[in-house]
């Protein structure tokens, strides 16, 4: 386990470490509220790089990072059986159906499931 010192060393090393192998990448996020300290893991199986600081300054570079990976793990999916085997996708005909029906409540209002807020007494 390596801890890297820069942020742009890691982020790239990160980046380039998922890329390399992204079914076997994992990444790991702890945060310690009473130290204030932040780590950040991503490993897969033979190669470790971690990331430490006490600074809330990496919390925005932290995000942007998050992002980065999250957008390539979404772009690694497989295709879904339904898509690959050419099966009409129904969703939407069920969504615009469910929107017209007379039986399903629209609203947000207590009939949906809300609780109604009490109205504040009036104070003498």
């Amino acid at each position: 386990m390596v801890y890297i010192t820069s942020w742009q060393e890691y982020q790239e090393a990160a980046e380039n470490l998922y890329a390399s192998a992204p079914n076997k990448a994992r990444y790991c996020v702890k945060w310690r509220s009473s130290d204030g300290k932040l780590v950040l893991k991503i490993t897969d199986d033979t190669t470790c790089i971690k990331f430490k600081t006490y600074s809330s300054i990496f919390l925005n570079r932290f995000e942007a990072l998050n992002l980065s990976l999250m957008q390539k793990m979404q772009n690694k999916r497989p295709v879904p059986i339904a898509q690959a085997l050419g099966v009409p996708d129904n969703t939407k005909d069920a969504d615009q159906a469910r929107a017209a029906s007379p039986l399903i409540s629209q609203s947000g209002g207590p009939t949906a499931g809300g609780v109604k807020k009490k109205k504040p007494k009036k104070k003498k």
